[in-house]
């Protein structure tokens, strides 16, 4: 009698992550472009004092300076500070020099926005070396070719590789096995975990949970008033868990943006005005990869972490920010129809299904045309003055 051996269990192996995340990329970029203004207390932002702080240097952010703070506020606290107007065009253009690097070193590339990105290396370790050895000559080369500085968080997960990024900055390596998790994350700050927001990390530290270790043991008693129906998922985010695939950018399947916001959304006007904001800025980047959209959809995230998503096909497609924006705000308005007091925490736009041209709708042309002009122009003052330099007027006033 035969016997016959079992099938050999081969398991994958174990994926090495790095999150790259530029040191203050826009105060950087204007510090190397203008030596005038290097050591000093740099502010990319709005010079009116009405604005808003779009990036800080290091030797700024010394006096309690930080990003989306009010001008006015920072000039308070470091009243030196050189305040200058963003160049989105400039930092767009030195973005795309930081991304041909990564993809020297692996073709899955994630980009998160102009200045950090994923990049999963597991299987360009035979041929460039392990996790480090790739995280310092990605680190090199972008300090020989480019005269900027990057902190790298090396893992077996993005959610993990993107903690670790941020806890050496700037110009950091920081390297997290396996077998290092619990140890390293244990003892940070809840406020550390990414997507938790800052309300909901005061919430959650107000409850007693202060630190990632004492989310990841705490019972179900504690995290359901919490987190609700979603409580096991911050618990495992909590410990490190994280399946997540590196999903390329570049492979131009989705082009979307979104943000979380401090305080739940419950102006239904105000959630248009945002998602118009974002339309725009998705918009935006599909024009300047010379692609067109054949389906819109939306992201919504409640006050109780539950997220949905919407979307539709469009019979032409586009890179219009009027149309994407109509659109967005039908799907937002379907979604708020059969909804009693809504609370919303992170909205998001998306676009998918690209062609590099599109067949043109002849009776739609004079609308088309109309709105192509006016990005165009926008796309122009943006690039002179900034991304902030035009937003919708609605946005503009509610924010005020």
């Amino acid at each position: 009698m035969s016997v016959v051996e079992p099938e050999p269990i081969i398991r994958p192996p174990e994926r090495t992550i790095l999150h790259v995340d530029m040191d203050a990329f826009y105060a950087s970029v204007e510090q190397r472009d203008q030596p005038e203004l290097r050591g000093k207390p740099l502010i990319v932002g709005g010079t009116s004092g009405r604005g808003v702080v779009a990036a800080a240097s290091y030797e700024v952010r010394k006096f309690g300076v930080r990003s989306a703070m009010p001008i006015r506020r920072a000039l308070a606290l470091c009243p030196a500070a050189v305040c200058v107007r963003p160049r989105m065009a400039r930092y767009a253009e030195v973005s795309a020099q930081v991304f041909a690097i990564f993809r020297r070193y692996t073709p899955l590339v994630q980009g998160l926005s102009l200045d950090e990105a994923y990049l999963d290396v597991t299987d360009s370790r035979l041929l460039k070396g392990d996790g480090v050895q790739i995280a310092k000559e990605i680190k090199q080369a972008i300090r020989d070719e480019l005269q900027l500085t990057a902190s790298v968080g090396v893992a077996t997960n993005k959610l993990v590789a993107k903690i670790a990024s941020d806890l050496d900055k700037p110009d950091g390596l920081t390297v997290v096995t396996a077998e290092r998790i619990q140890p390293i994350l244990d003892p940070l700050p809840v406020k550390r975990l990414p997507g938790l927001g800052r309300k909901k990390g005061e919430e959650v530290a107000a409850a007693g949970l202060r630190t990632l270790g004492e989310l990841r043991l705490a019972d179900e008693q504690r995290l359901r008033p919490l987190f609700g129906k979603h409580w096991l998922e911050w618990r495992e985010r909590a410990a490190g868990i994280d399946d997540r695939e590196v999903v390329p950018e570049h492979d131009d399947k989705s082009v979307s943006n979104e943000r979380t916001f401090d305080e739940d959304l419950r102006d239904p006007a105000l959630m248009h005005a945002e998602l118009a904001a974002l339309a725009d800025k998705v918009a935006a980047r599909l024009r300047a990869k010379n692609l067109r959209a054949g389906c819109i959809g939306i992201k919504v995230r409640t006050s109780d972490f539950r997220t949905l998503t919407r979307q539709l096909t469009v019979s032409t497609p586009t890179d219009e920010s009027r149309v994407i924006a109509e659109r967005a705000r039908h799907l937002l308005e379907a979604w708020l129809a059969g909804i009693d007091r809504p609370r919303v925490r992170l909205l998001g736009v998306s676009t998918s299904q690209f062609h590099e041209s599109a067949q043109q709708d002849l009776f739609a042309e004079p609308e088309r045309v109309r709105n192509e002009k006016l990005d165009e122009t926008l796309d122009k003052i943006r690039g002179k003055f900034g991304g902030a330099a035009l937003a919708p007027a609605s946005l503009l006033k509610r924010r005020r």
